[in-house]
């Protein structure tokens, strides 16, 4: 929908610092429009730090001009859930809203009549597994009315002439569904949602709040023999307004970040699934591990000609880290798959073969 979304001057985009890449990248249709772009930044727990002063002043800067607030119901970075009542907070100060719920959705209810944003993303591969590419745009009519898209393909038209140059797009939001639909992957949507809804959204959740509480204490307790911590967690250490998805490092003994491609090459021997990096999301990821801006962008500089995160990471110095290590609790994880990730974890302990 960037492409599409009637940026303007003076108008804006505004975004939480907490956001995936898929709407990181919208700044760039903003900027080529001549609207400014504005980053909420987060707080030490990494939630937004007082987002409606901030969003109050964007809009009174571009009163009368079209602004798009954006930002995640569930961070994919550090399991935490930013306030839904930022939806009717920001409509009512005349932005259109979208609501990134693909981290929130697969272990909780959404109600858009409670919470109407204008343009909600989900993805269906992230709540029942499959298919990989089977998601959604979900949009209030009038918003979808505001899009205006600059090109067509194959099945968004009603109307083409070659030699007249014309075209007209087709109504609503066939406009935008190129070609033919994935219609394979469209039959896993019914039995999918129906597995869903059999299993119950309530029960999902209390399944996965247990277990990500269980891993929070089982992180936190890890100690090296000098008692400094084994693990930074980085986000809410309890279970206060977050998700399942827990955000850490390894430290060593002296408190030096362990790279976390040796933590995924431990787990996956363990039979463990672990992500590693910054997950898409690099201003949760420069928040939490408070990467220092000059630094970064000098090492980037040095660095951007056959780039390597091995070789960025050498440029920042040991004492940095720029990645982390991501354990996700969902409907399949049990008390043994957070004993296993423990276990693994500890195994870095006083030194743990490192190397």
């Amino acid at each position: 929908m960037g492409e599409s979304y009637p940026f303007e001057p003076g108008g804006g985009y505004v975004l939480a610092a907490d956001n995936h890449n898929s709407v990181n990248g919208i700044r760039e249709f903003a900027r080529r429009a001549g609207a400014p772009v504005t980053y909420l930044p987060l707080d030490d727990e990494l939630r937004l730090a007082a987002p409606d002063r901030a969003l109050d002043g964007v809009a009174r800067a571009g009163r009368g001009r079209r602004r798009l607030f954006a930002y995640p119901a569930q961070s994919n970075f550090s399991g935490v859930r930013h306030p839904l009542a930022l939806v009717d907070a920001a409509r009512a100060l005349g932005y259109d809203v979208l609501l990134d719920a693909a981290a929130y959705v697969p272990t909780s209810a959404l109600s858009l009549r409670r919470v109407p944003a204008d343009f909600v993303v989900v993805s269906f591969y992230k709540v029942f597994g499959y298919s990989t590419g089977l998601g959604a745009l979900v949009a209030r009519r009038e918003a979808l009315d505001r899009l205006r898209r600059p090109w067509f393909a194959g099945g968004t038209v009603d109307f083409v002439s070659v030699q007249n140059d014309l075209h007209q797009l087709r109504p609503g939001p066939e406009r935008f569904e190129d070609g033919t639909p994935d219609f394979l992957a469209l039959a896993a949507l019914e039995p999918g949602l129906a597995f869903m809804r059999r299993l119950g959204m309530e029960r999902l959740g209390a399944h996965v709040h247990a277990l990500t509480a269980e891993l929070l204490d089982a992180l936190g307790a890890l100690r090296h023999a000098n008692a400094k911590p084994l693990v930074e967690i980085y986000g809410p250490r309890t279970m206060d307004r977050r998700g399942g998805t827990v955000a850490f490092n390894v430290l060593d003994a002296a408190g030096r970040p362990v790279f976390y491609e040796k933590v995924e090459d431990r787990a996956r021997g363990a039979g463990v699934s672990v992500r590693g990096g910054c997950f898409c999301n690099p201003g949760a990821g420069e928040r939490a591990m408070d990467l220092d801006a000059a630094s970064a962008r000098h090492c980037f500089r040095e660095t951007a000609e056959g780039f390597t995160l091995d070789r960025f990471s050498r440029c920042m110095g040991a004492d940095v880290a720029v990645g982390a290590v991501r354990a996700s609790v969902g409907m399949a994880s049990n008390a043994d798959d957070v004993a296993r990730l423990a276990a693994v974890v500890a195994s870095f302990a006083d030194g743990g073969a490192v190397g």
